[in-house]
Formats: structure tokens, sequence, C-alpha cells
């Protein structure tokens, strides 16, 4: 690992440059490639004085400057926090150093940008003479969320650790001496990573909580239970040991599904601009923080602990194995299919009906299969059709951010396929025909007494929904995020999820 360490305290003089010194002897006497950047010795002009850094010709030591940032492997900032940020030198250094062209570029014609740096980690190191408490809880740690989110995050550099010393203006020569050595533990640390043991764990553990994408399991786990308790409504009662088996295969196929999008869309993710909560992947292939050989290890796990899942079910089942082994493995053809060759459902403009179907008829299914439930009985199949219809607003919208990068991937979505417009009638449509759909089954007593209660509520919700996207629609505003509506089309389906679930149980 090559290392590069940026003093950006003003005066050669300071504690922080004797920090910076002994957090060098540490690297050296880790026996690391490194280099020491002082932006007090450096002749440059702080201020950008063109409409765009990169129109201001930059200094020989600048050009030095950029060539060592590109050398690194590891940033290490130490600087004084004055004024609860960084020291107006330091804050012209990078005003003119992170230049586009160089640290980050913008996507002509659109909004978005690619960061250059991605790959590189960086720490900081401050001292201060504000209390750590008061910085942190108080202030919000503004200096901390600058450095580390806003300059080196938008130039995809990963901040990994921060050191903090301080208050400094009264401390003792032995805490000063405490806090030499400690920076040069620091350094000689760094020869097993930048960052330490714990947060390497707690990193990694971050990331694939990241990729799993917990916030689109709670309704499959709804719907599942809601098939379950319509199979034992009658003379049965609920096992609880296949439910929570059946439950744990599903789990498992999810993950595996979520793992192989994240890995096989790589190409549209890298691309994308517009990454939100409920589009554009986790993006941890894109950050770097997994690989693709942690990803491919995730799938194959994931896969292992569905098939073990599986066994498990189908050996404690006493009747319907046949058509619960059935339902498990359409439900992974599907699942998988959505982006994994050949099929790859959602390249062919079909991945939308492919959520719709196993998030609704597949997942029901299966939590009534697993319970005793004959496959054939009309009540799953009549319950999952407003279901299916509430699912594909929330679908739809989410590939809308998505649809120029997709579109780049080759990635034949419904919002690439008809437009925003197009994408827009066809999510409000469906909201109304799911409500529709819930109307006629209440109307023919063919809704289990789940539906009656929550029609009108719907169809509140689905008018909300077609207001706010037509509001969008008319001020022809650029559809790079909108979590909102997302947000309240996926709150949509509820109404045929969640519902089910109360008036059942």
């Amino acid at each position: 690992m090559r290392v590069l360490l940026i003093l950006g305290h003003p005066r050669s003089d300071s504690f922080g440059a004797a920090l910076c010194e002994a957090l060098r002897q540490g690297i050296a006497d880790a026996g690391l490639e490194h280099r020491t950047l002082a932006v007090a010795a450096l002749a440059f002009d702080p201020d950008v004085r063109q409409p765009s850094p990169a129109d201001q010709a930059l200094e020989p030591d600048l050009q030095e400057a950029q060539g060592a940032i590109a050398w690194a492997d590891h940033l290490v900032f130490v600087y004084p926090t004055w004024w609860g940020t960084l020291p107006a030198r330091l804050k012209g250094f990078l005003d003119r150093v992170l230049t586009p062209g160089f640290a980050f570029s913008y996507r002509p014609g659109t909004e978005g940008w690619d960061p250059l740096l991605a790959g590189k980690t960086a720490e900081l190191m401050t001292t201060m003479d504000t209390p750590g408490w008061v910085y942190r809880w108080i202030y919000a740690a503004p200096g901390y969320r600058a450095m580390a989110r806003a300059t080196l995050g938008f130039c995809g550099v990963r901040t990994v650790h921060i050191s903090r010393f301080g208050p400094v203006h009264r401390s003792t020569r032995d805490q000063r001496d405490r806090w030499l050595r400690e920076a040069r533990a620091r350094g000689r640390s760094l020869a097993a990573g930048p960052r330490p043991p714990l947060r390497r764990g707690m990193f990694k553990l971050g990331a694939w909580l990241r990729a799993l994408r917990l916030q689109f399991y709670p309704m499959t786990w709804m719907v599942y239970a809601a098939g379950a308790l319509l199979a034992t409504s009658g003379a049965r009662s609920l096992d609880a040991g296949l439910f929570w088996v059946g439950y744990l295969a599903l789990f498992a196929l999810e993950a595996a599904t979520v793992f192989s999008n994240e890995y096989f869309d790589f190409e549209t993710d890298r691309r994308n601009p517009n990454a939100g909560p409920f589009n554009g992947g986790s993006r941890v292939l894109v950050d770097g923080s997994l690989s693709r050989a942690e990803l491919r290890t995730g799938i194959a796990a994931a896969l292992l602990v569905f098939l073990f899942a599986c066994v498990w079910l189908l050996t404690s089942m006493a009747d319907a194995r046949v058509s619960a082994a059935g339902v498990l493995l359409v439900l992974a053809v599907l699942a998988l299919g959505y982006t994994v060759p050949p099929l790859r459902l959602s390249y062919r403009g079909l991945g939308e009906l492919d959520v719709a179907v196993t998030h609704s008829i597949g997942v029901l299914l299966a939590g009534y299969v697993f319970q005793g439930g004959v496959w054939t009985d009309p009540p799953p199949w009549l319950l999952a059709l407003p279901l299916a219809l509430a699912v594909l607003p929330a679908i739809v919208l989410s590939g809308i951010p998505d649809r120029e990068s997709d579109a780049a991937a080759g990635k034949r979505t419904l919002a690439v396929r008809l437009g925003v417009r197009g994408a827009v009638a066809l999510a409000g449509g469906a909201a109304f025909a799911a409500t529709a759909a819930a109307i006629f089954l209440v109307g023919g007593g063919w809704d289990a007494g789940v539906y009656a209660g929550v029609v009108c509520l719907a169809g509140v919700h689905a008018l909300l929904l077609a207001a706010i996207l037509g509001r969008r629609l008319r001020q022809d505003r650029r559809w790079a995020r909108i979590d909102g509506p997302t947000a309240l089309a996926l709150t949509f389906m509820l109404w045929f999820g969640a519902a089910p679930l109360v008036l059942l149980s």
C-alpha cells in the first residue's frame, strides 16, 4: 500500500506537524511506501479565479500534488480544526487540486458525475480545542462531514478512519507525548490495511447488509404469512415449524436474487448517477465495498441455504410435497431469471411482470401450499390479482430514474421502452386497476373478507399517487430522483399485503 501524508497546517512548527512526523515514522516502521506533502510549503494561488478550476493552469507544485494523489492508495490528511472545519490554505489546496477531469468528471447533458478517484481510501487526523462531545453532538462535526462526504466522497475516496486529538490548548506535555505515540502506532497499524480490525469487520458487515436491501423483505413476509393464514383459516392450525422453514427458503432465495441483480446489473449501476434507496442497486460493487468474487460467494451461500431449507421443508411436510416443490422451483426460476442469464427477464421488458408475479401469487401460494393448501384452490389466486397489480406501480416507477443507464447497458425495462410518460401512465393505471380488481372480488364475495374494509382507502391512495405523478408531469421536472412517489407507490401495496395479513390473523 502506498500512503500519501498531506499536512494541512499552515505552520511547520505546529503540533499538527509533529503528529504528521510521528505518523510518518510509524508508516516507515511498517515498511510501507510513503510520501509527505506539506501544503504550507507549496507555491500556488489558493483561489479559483476562472469559471471552472479546470480552466485555471496548475502551478508546478499542484501538478506534482496531483501526481502524488494519483500515485497513492491511501491519503492521510493531518490538519487543525479551526472554526469547525479546515484551515483556509488546505481548503484552497483542495479547491485547486481536485479538478474536473482529475478527481471527477461531469456527464454531458445530465446532473450526474463520475468519481475518478474511486478505490482510494483516506483518513483524517485532526487537532482541535473544542471538546470532542461538543464538536460531534452540538456542532454535528461539520469539518468531518465536509471532508469525508462532500469533498473526498464526491471524488470516490472512502474515508475509513478519523483520529481526533484535543483539546490541545490545555493539554500537558505528557498528553501530547501520548498522542504522538498514538500517531506513530497508527502509522505502524497501516501495515494491516487502512481500516482497524474492528472497523474492517463492521465495514464488511455493513456492505453485506446494504447488498441484502432489507427494505424490500417485509412485504414478502407479509404476503407469505397471509397465504399461510389463508390455508389455515378453516379446521387446520398453523404449523409454525413449516412456516419458518418455508420463510427461510424464501428469504435465502430473495437474498440470492438481490445479490445476482447486483452482480449482473453492474454495468447499468456503474453508469447510474440517480441511485437511491429504491433504485439503482446497493452499489456495493460500484464503490468497491464488496468484490465480484465476494458477491459470487454470497450468491452461492444464499443458494445453499435455499436448497437446505427446501430439503428440510419437503422432508418435514406430511402431504402436498409435490405442489410445494413445484412452487419452489417456479419461484426460483422466475426470481433468479430477473437478471441471471439465459432468461434475463429485466433485459427483455418482462422484469416488472416477473416481480409482480413472484411477489403476489408466487409468495402467497408458497405460504398457502406449505401449510397443506391445494395449489389449484381459487382463494390464493383471486387474492393475488389485486396484489399483483398493486406491485406494478412501485416497480415501474423505480425504473424511471435508471432509464438512461439501463438503456446504455442494454436493459429494456418498461421505463426504457415506454418513456417517462408511458411509465407514469402505466403506474397510475395499475394502481386504479388494483383497486378495481379488489372491488370486483368484494362484490362477488370472493375476497375471503379481506378487502371490503380497505378498497375505499386504496382508491384514495391511488388518486393521491396519480395526482402527484400528474403534477410532476405538468411541471416537466427532471425525473432523476423520485423517492417520494416511489415510496408512495410502495406503501400502496400495503392495502393488499398488510391488510389481508391483519384480517386473516
